[in-house]
């Protein structure tokens, strides 16, 4: 087989691909995140609505298609599209078995779905960290209930809420602008709204161009400006979805990156690097200097607790693998909706309006967790492996902008090496 025919099975395994993320999406209204593709393509699958079965089918046959094909002698890009293809296609699949009430633990869902595994920590493991919070909060008494006390008056008032998060997201914007180039008629709109298990999203429309929703159901504290911001926008999502389709669908004709399948190993890259992208924009004293410059003032809170603030939301960070022990013990059933909420109470500090939320989403999003804390320290091992360390930002934002311009998934990072 010529280079030449083997790039045309690629295309049409991509074009398989698609359709059958957009047939999923029949049966699963949260599995299509973004399309932008064809217009026909969908009109053909709402008419065609292949059940699980027939999906299922179709994708083992593209899978085939793809392993016949002999890719070592194509060049490193075009060889990340081919295993880019052929793990979101098995992904594809073991979503659909999930669908089909295919039962697996919380470590065999996010093994199938995203290609990774998050590393398990006990109770005494958050006990300690919780340990070095105690002597920096105020007050008496359970640490839980003084974290959320301490916080209460780094609430963004709902009237400065807007003035605030636009000023975190131009800056956002602004500083991403200066290291990555990005597509001339790139935008994006923000929305605030309600009833939702998340707190912020990006919905990618295309043509560079996302809806930014920002959950505004609980208080949002100060330091979720800049993390949403960044995470949604810049250079988190909008900027991701905005590389991959001028670089890949429109440069190179990959059609399958005008469809984002939700529950795939594309979600780890996707959040690990729209979590990591907030500290490659904002170094931790850059992001002190800029809030109490900027952020604290326009939402009219005391800037002189800007320092302790962030000591004790840096001890705070630690503890976000609770969630993860949270969800893996409720959606292995374990425990129930209410220890869960108790655990995130007690171990990731979470409000009793906020741990009812989350368990929400675990509901909703199930094993996703993983990509947003495991992603992100897949992502910084990997940059930082590679010589993007914190003294060298200008090969930081060079190795995070090829993370978000090229097919990469969880078996290109390292593996992670974090303490069990």
């Amino acid at each position: 087989m010529t280079q030449s025919e083997a790039l045309a099975r690629m295309d049409k395994a991509a074009e398989a691909y698609v359709k059958l993320v957009l047939a999923v999406g029949q049966h699963d209204a949260d599995y299509v995140d973004a399309y932008h593709g064809p217009e026909s393509w969908k009109e053909e699958v709402i008419t065609e609505k292949k059940s699980l079965h027939d999906i299922k089918l179709h994708a083992n046959v593209a899978i085939g298609e793809l392993q016949n094909l002999a890719i070592s002698s194509f060049d490193e890009i075009v060889q990340l599209r081919f295993h880019y293809l052929l793990r979101q296609l098995q992904s594809l699949i073991s979503r659909v078995d999930l669908l089909c009430d295919v039962k697996m633990t919380f470590d065999e869902e996010s093994k199938a779905l995203y290609d990774a595994v998050a590393p398990t920590f006990t109770e005494s493991h958050f006990k300690e960290i919780l340990r070095h919070l105690d002597g920096l909060l105020p007050g008496r008494g359970r640490i839980p209930e003084r974290y959320n006390k301490f916080k209460e008056e780094f609430i963004i008032p709902r009237d400065r809420l807007d003035t605030v998060f636009t000023a975190a997201i131009e800056e956002s914007r602004t500083r991403t602008k200066r290291h990555i180039s990005l597509p001339e008629h790139e935008s994006f709109t923000v929305e605030y709204v309600t009833n939702k298990s998340w707190s912020g999203y990006n919905w990618y429309k295309g043509n560079s161009h996302s809806l930014i929703q920002i959950n505004i159901d609980l208080p949002i504290y100060i330091d979720r400006a800049i993390d949403l911001a960044s995470h949604e926008g810049y250079p988190g999502h909008h900027v991701y979805n905005s590389l991959l389709e001028h670089y890949l669908v429109r440069e190179r004709k990959w059609i399958e990156f005008t469809v984002y399948a939700l529950f795939s190993p594309q979600s780890l890259i996707a959040e690990g690097t729209a979590n990591f992208g907030i500290e490659v924009a904002f170094p931790s004293d850059e992001r002190v200097d800029f809030e109490r410059a900027v952020l604290f003032p326009l939402a009219e809170m005391d800037v002189s607790k800007v320092h302790l603030y962030y000591r004790i939301h840096e001890i705070f960070l630690k503890l976000n693998y609770a969630g993860n022990e949270a969800a893996r013990q409720y959606l292995n059933g374990t425990i129930g909706r209410d220890e869960a909420a108790r655990w995130l109470v007690d171990y990731a500090l979470m409000s009793h309006d906020r741990a009812q939320q989350r368990t929400r989403f675990f509901d909703q999003y199930r094993s996703y967790v993983i990509n947003y804390n495991l992603g992100q320290d897949l992502v910084k091992e990997h940059i930082e492996s590679n010589g993007g360390t914190p003294d060298n930002p200008d090969r930081r934002w060079a190795e995070l902008t090829k993370l978000i311009s090229s097919p990469r998934l969880t078996s290109g990072l390292r593996e992670y090496r974090g303490k069990k």
